[in-house]
């Protein structure tokens, strides 16, 4: 586990953001990247590279795979609007990242982990898909015979919410705690995620 934090926060610092509560006061002790050249000043980035890193970020903070962004990506271009904003919108309606974004979860890894092992219901039906994406209107709750589980006794008290951002509009929680409503789609502006997005699609147009 601790071998774990370490590669959560060097994997932070590389791309110059904390990915999880437990890496921000690491973050904020050492806001530089790892290795013994981290605070030296470094040459300026290709374009290449500044899209390469964005991609980076995008993917770390959502916790998928290369191939699932570069799919994620090809659905943005063809739906309307600006194609980073939808981009973000389809990822943010992921089953893992409703799980997160509510409280339910503390990090992205933690929110996959709790849908893979059966913990959560879309509408009353068991999902086990992180990937799943949800529809306004739905609602995601933590399954009956799981919630006395300590995890979810700490998530419904509020533990979780004290160090992840305020719950975004587009989500309404429910008065557990342990449930919560899309209400309906996020707008880019509401989604707590850093990354230039137009550079992650940029990336892709190569």
């Amino acid at each position: 586990m601790a071998h774990q934090s370490r590669r959560v926060v060097r994997r932070s610092r590389a791309l110059g953001l904390p990915l999880t509560p437990k890496a921000v006061r690491f973050w904020e002790r050492r806001p530089y990247a790892p290795g013994e050249h981290g605070r030296s000043k470094r040459p300026a980035r290709t374009d290449y590279a500044d899209q390469l890193l964005e991609k980076q970020r995008l993917r770390a903070q959502y916790g998928v795979r290369e191939k699932q962004l570069r799919r994620a990506v090809t659905e943005a271009k063809r739906r309307d609007g600006r194609t980073g904003d939808v981009l973000v919108q389809l990822l943010e309606m992921r089953l893992d990242a409703i799980v997160l974004r509510s409280g339910i979860a503390r990090t992205i890894a933690q929110a996959r982990q709790i849908v893979v092992h059966r913990h959560v219901t879309v509408d009353g039906q068991l999902v086990d898909k992180p990937s799943y994406r949800v529809r306004p209107g739905q609602v995601v709750s933590v399954r009956e015979r799981s919630r006395a589980m300590t995890p979810f006794v700490i998530a419904a008290a509020g533990g979780h919410r004290e160090v992840l951002p305020t719950v975004p509009q587009y989500l309404t929680l429910g008065a557990d705690g342990l449930s919560v409503q899309v209400a309906r789609e996020p707008r880019r502006p509401e989604v707590p995620v850093t990354c230039d997005v137009a550079l992650v699609v940029e990336f892709y147009a190569r």
